[in-house]
């Protein structure tokens, strides 16, 4: 059984959730500010956390920059409609994916079960002993490492799945609609920023300078490609 840790000021929305939730066979935590779901994701077991942005006490922004301080559980943003400049501050800070409010219950569920996968995944370590590398840069898929020059980096699930397939596929492109496709499972509408902030994210962890990148180029009007040689 998974435990899903939901966070949202307005309590219909929270009581909506844990119904279509629950009888997925989730098991749920509520929260209604940021400083709760702290609490809670320190004191229980979380797989995922669903998060509104907009929350009093501690908004869902602040709560996501703290909780990536030391948590890779994968997040996804509760935003109202319209909220663009949120939804890219989110994925700025760590957010793995986000739900419009509001939402279709279908839609929801769908993202939930595609994070969880990944999560589980790249925690539980089913899949083949695999060590992929591109000169300093290496990922061990047995251990779910990441190094640069011998040292640790902490990529967040998505980080990780994005690296991975540029790395199983050196100097090939993948527009960010493929990568979206590949990567989180699901129809690229509006994948271009989503790409875009994740791959920005990655660089700034892996890459010396990320205005300059060794690593992750991007190909002009087409997309993006780990470097071959580097």
């Amino acid at each position: 059984m998974y435990n899903i840790l939901i966070c949202d000021d307005e309590q219909d929305i929270v009581s909506a959730l844990e119904i279509y939730l629950k009888a997925e066979g989730y098991r749920c935590f509520a929260a209604y500010n940021g400083r709760e779901a702290l609490e809670l994701l320190e004191n229980e077991e979380i797989h995922l956390v669903l998060l509104d942005v907009m929350m009093p006490e501690m908004d869902g922004l602040s709560a996501m920059t703290a909780m990536r301080q030391s948590s890779n559980v994968p997040v996804i943003l509760l935003t109202a409609k319209g909220e663009d400049t949120d939804k890219i501050l989110g994925l700025n800070v760590g957010a793995d994916d986000y739900v419009t409010k509001p939402f279709n219950p279908v839609e929801l569920l769908a993202r939930v079960r595609s994070q969880l996968r990944r999560y589980m995944q790249l925690g539980g370590g089913t899949k083949r002993e695999e060590l992929l590398c591109c000169g300093g840069l290496c990922l061990d898929d047995k251990r779910k490492e990441v190094t640069v020059d011998g040292e640790a980096v902490a990529l967040t699930p998505t980080e990780y799945e994005i690296l991975k397939l540029l790395l199983q596929h050196p100097g090939e492109v993948f527009s960010p609609r493929e990568l979206y496709r590949r990567v989180w499972n699901d129809e690229p509408y509006g994948a271009e920023s989503t790409v875009a902030v994740h791959i920005r994210h990655l660089r700034e962890k892996i890459e010396i300078d990320p205005a300059q990148p060794r690593y992750v180029k991007a190909v002009w009007g087409q997309g993006y490609k780990l470097e071959r040689g580097k």
